[in-house]
């Protein structure tokens, strides 16, 4: 009996020991893990504002007036911007001006060119209109011989003489007038042509009405005319029909 109540006591005992430890940890966690009030409240808490609420739009416009405002003193405030920005200017205007002093060199060179040109072609104006007084000599000394004496077979000697000498002055001519053309000087006959009176290349000495004409018609040459290399070197006077 002794025994069993012995053993029942250690029993007891060791229950308690057991037991104990357990418990003495237990009691800090719980303590630990319970929530305090006072952060709970405080999260659920809610601020309002007092003033006025802004649209997006007004957002986006004080958005964009600080971006200005930002960049227009970042602009003045930076010496490196502004001599950049003076330096592309000058680089503009000095390639304005080379290309400006490019396109007139070479203006220069076509004027310069075209004046030769047009020395070099009129240079022989002066002797050209000295030289067609002879030439209109002899186109006149041409035109004094009928042209029934040149075409009848059965000629006389002074006719075959006289045949010879319009031949050979008409050959005389024709290699004048083939030399003339060559340096740019040619003869133009308006009537023959039958073209309406131009003031820039005919001078009219007369007027007459003829039936089936039209009027400002040229139907007669006086004098022949004269260009040289396009140019009017002389006019050629002129007979135009005038009906009206």
């Amino acid at each position: 009996m002794i025994r069993t109540s012995a053993l029942f006591r250690q029993r007891i005992s060791f229950h308690t020991s057991y037991h104990f430890p357990a418990t003495r940890i237990l009691l800090p966690l719980t303590s630990f893990i319970r929530p305090n009030q006072s952060i709970i409240q405080t999260v659920n808490l809610k601020w309002y504002s007092t003033e006025p609420g802004t649209s997006d739009e007004q957002k986006s416009e004080r958005n964009e007036e600080g971006e200005k405002c930002s960049e227009a003193q970042s602009t003045e405030e930076d010496p490196v911007t502004k001599d950049l920005e003076a330096k592309k200017r000058e680089i503009i205007d000095l390639k304005d001006k080379y290309l400006r002093s490019i396109a007139d060199f070479r203006n220069l060179q076509e004027r310069t060119k075209r004046d030769m040109q047009a020395a070099r072609d009129f240079a022989i104006q002066r002797f050209a209109k000295d030289l067609i007084e002879s030439v209109d000599n002899l186109d006149r000394a041409l035109s004094m011989v009928p042209q029934d004496q040149l075409s009848n077979p059965e000629a006389s000697e002074d006719r075959k003489h006289l045949i010879s000498l319009y031949e050979g002055l008409k050959m005389t001519e024709e290699v004048l007038m083939s030399t003339l053309k060559k340096n740019g000087l040619e003869r133009f006959d308006p009537s023959i042509e039958g073209v309406k009176f131009d003031p820039n290349e005919h001078e009219a000495t007369f007027m007459v009405p003829m039936q089936g004409k039209e009027d400002n018609t040229v139907f007669n040459t006086q004098q022949k005319g004269f260009k040289l290399h396009g140019r009017i070197l002389r006019a050629a006077k002129v007979g135009v029909v005038k009906n009206s």
